[in-house]
C-alpha cells in the first residue's frame, strides 16, 4: 500500500493537468460554497490531485469523485 502511494505521489502534473485540476476544485468549491482558506479546500485539493495522478483524467469525473469526498469530509 505505502509502495503504490509513493509511486503515484511522484507523477508530476503538467499544465494542462494543473488546469483540469484547478477547474475541477474550483467548481466544487463553489458548489459547496467553501473558501480557498478553509481547511476543507485543502484536503479536496489533495484528493482531486491523487485521483489524477491514479488514472482520472476526466474533469467532470474529478469534479463528481471530488463533490462525493468533500461531502463525507468532517469539519
Amino acid at each position: 500500500m505505502v509502495n503504490r502511494y509513493s509511486r503515484t505521489r511522484d507523477v508530476s502534473l503538467d499544465p494542462d493537468a494543473l488546469g483540469t485540476c484547478q477547474r475541477a476544485f474550483d467548481a466544487i468549491l463553489t458548489e459547496l460554497a467553501i473558501s480557498r482558506e478553509d481547511g476543507k479546500a485543502e484536503d479536496i485539493a489533495a484528493f482531486i490531485i491523487k485521483l489524477y495522478q491514479q488514472g482520472v483524467y476526466d474533469q467532470e469525473k474529478l469534479f463528481e469523485m471530488g463533490m462525493t469526498a468533500a461531502t463525507n469530509l468532517k469539519g
